[in-house]
């Protein structure tokens, strides 16, 4: 079986979107100091990195991260080649990429994946429009990833949130696919349990036999 991290790694001085707490690891025990065992003290925010959101994101008194239903966090996933488009994924774009009738969970592969070799935060990612959401609904997709801090357009960051956060699709964002070829795998992706939390990072793994 091989298996493909998809998280990036956190770490100071990481791409974080605008707004955010910057992330900050600490020695707080050192043993090359003297102590008897290294400790580690971290500060970042819900959305650092890869990470998942939750209904309370945008939606006011919504299920938090904790309400997540694992069986959509686990499951077959498809890697979407959508490294070609240049803009925006609107439906009309949507309906032109190779998207399985059958899938439930979707992982967009876009231009997005080369901005992480960038030092700063790119405002010119690609993301996915509104309209593109409610088509992904109407499908019964249940999980949609995108390889950068957003899954929705920098010019409107709300719209397609609510939609997918709406209708109870899980948003993970911030993946890495760069190293990841298109197709099917399993996807475990597990969010940090932080009650009260409008998201949190997570560890995301695909699997392919």
């Amino acid at each position: 079986m091989e298996a493909f991290d998809i998280s990036m790694p956190l770490r100071p001085g990481m791409i974080i979107y605008p707004g955010d707490a910057p992330l900050r690891i600490e020695r707080s025990h050192s043993i090359a100091r003297g102590d008897a065992y290294n400790l580690t003290w971290l500060q970042l925010g819900a959305h650092a990195g890869t990470h998942v959101d939750a209904p309370l994101h945008f939606i006011e008194g919504a299920a938090d991260v904790t309400a997540l239903p694992l069986g959509t966090l686990i499951g077959a996933a498809h890697v979407i080649d959508a490294t070609a488009v240049t803009t925006d994924i609107d439906a009309a774009i949507l309906q032109r990429l190779d998207i399985p009738p059958f899938a439930r969970r979707l992982l967009f592969k876009t231009s997005n994946s080369l901005l992480w070799d960038r030092p700063d935060f790119s405002t010119d990612f690609i993301g996915i429009t509104a309209d593109a959401a409610r088509l992904l609904v109407s499908k019964g997709m249940e999980l949609v990833g995108m390889d950068y801090l957003s899954i929705a357009p920098n010019s409107d960051p709300a719209s397609t949130h609510r939609v997918f956060l709406e209708a109870g699709v899980v948003v993970l964002e911030g993946i890495d696919l760069r190293h990841v070829h298109p197709g099917e795998y399993e996807l475990v992706c597990l969010p940090l349990r932080v009650p009260g939390s409008d998201g949190a990072p997570a560890r995301a793994v695909l699997l392919r036999r």
